[in-house]
């Protein structure tokens, strides 16, 4: 008669343990906030946040795209636009601020104390994740969670929530990938 209580969803397979060995270069997103230095130009250097449209503007540089770029690349894309009016301009960008482009970002959704998106960061785990978030509520069924996985066609893998969080099965700890969705179901009892 129990039997009965026992709901199984559609079944996925487990997340993998590592999520890949590939080489990780943040690249900037709205609402990130940069810091622009210009060697012997202290006048041009400036720390500017990325506008929801991805540009930012600077000293003598309207309108500038960033938003997909790393550091490098808009360090030199400044140095093009400066060039125009300071000889051999040399720029470092540094990114202060993280928030990633959304596609990159990291959301949880569901029974998570705080539902939320997270930046994500090179060889960050779901332990990781539930931490930010506060854990799972009263009434989630952790071990029925599932990572939807965007890089791999939004593949779906199940995780075991309750048994990492709550029984302390660091097997259950798995790599997570930019943009992937962890989804927390509720518990029916």
């Amino acid at each position: 008669m129990l039997g009965g209580c026992a709901m199984t969803g559609p079944s996925h397979p487990a997340a993998p343990a590592s999520a890949g060995g590939q080489d990780y270069s943040y690249v900037v997103g709205a609402g990130d906030t940069l810091n622009i230095i210009v060697w012997r130009n202290p006048e041009l250097s400036t720390s500017v946040p990325v506008r929801p449209d991805g540009k930012i503007s600077t000293p003598l540089v309207d309108e500038l795209m960033v938003q997909g770029k790393n550091s490098v690349e808009i360090a030199r894309d400044i140095e093009k636009q400066l060039g125009k009016y300071v000889r051999d301009p040399v720029v470092t960008v540094v990114v202060t601020g993280f928030v990633g482009p959304y596609s990159e970002q990291i959301r949880v959704v569901g029974e998570a104390a705080r539902p939320q998106f997270l930046p994500y960061k090179q060889k960050m785990t779901l332990l990781d994740v539930m931490i930010a978030v506060g854990g799972l509520t009263d009434f989630a069924a952790g071990n029925r969670a599932t990572i939807l996985r965007a890089a791999e066609g939004n593949k779906q893998y199940s995780v075991r929530l309750s048994d990492l969080l709550k029984r302390g099965d660091v097997a259950a700890n798995v790599e997570m990938r930019p943009g992937d969705i962890l989804i927390i179901p509720q518990s029916f009892f």
